[in-house]
């Protein structure tokens, strides 16, 4: 068997704490932030989890992607490039004020829009290839 690269060593890595950070959450927001995750990694094969500044679970590809954040009130998706991305559902709901960041707040009882969450994370990949062609 092949061993694995460093870059996938630490994606297996990351991919682990976030299953642990998820079953930690034994409330809503474990399962909230499993489904986001979910739906997150299906809108594209290629996107590749982390695990940042000491305990956020961060998804990218050519670049963050999005951020899952737990609080005690809410999980928060934080997109990178949020401000720069067209959200025609209005799934953006936190930091709004910002230059470049926007966040999506889930509370308890609230559901995901699947279809919407699924085009904003392959909007927010499209913009971070966009910016990657244009350093090469």
């Amino acid at each position: 068997m092949a061993e694995k690269t460093k870059g996938e060593s630490e994606e297996a890595d990351a991919s682990q704490l976030i299953d642990q950070r998820i079953a930690e959450l034994t409330d809503w927001r474990g399962a909230m932030l499993a489904n986001a995750r979910r739906i997150i990694r299906s809108a594209d094969a290629e996107v590749i989890e982390t695990w940042k500044w000491r305990g956020v679970p961060v998804w990218e590809r050519s670049g963050i992607i999005c951020t899952g954040e737990t609080y005690k009130a809410a999980v928060k998706l934080t997109f990178a490039k949020g401000a720069s991305l067209d959200d025609p559902s209005g799934l953006f709901n936190a930091s709004l004020e910002g230059n470049a960041r926007r966040a999506i707040d889930f509370h308890e009882g609230d559901t995901i829009d699947e279809p919407a969450l699924t085009a904003l994370v392959r909007a927010a990949i499209a913009l971070n290839m966009t910016k990657a062609k244009k350093k090469t």
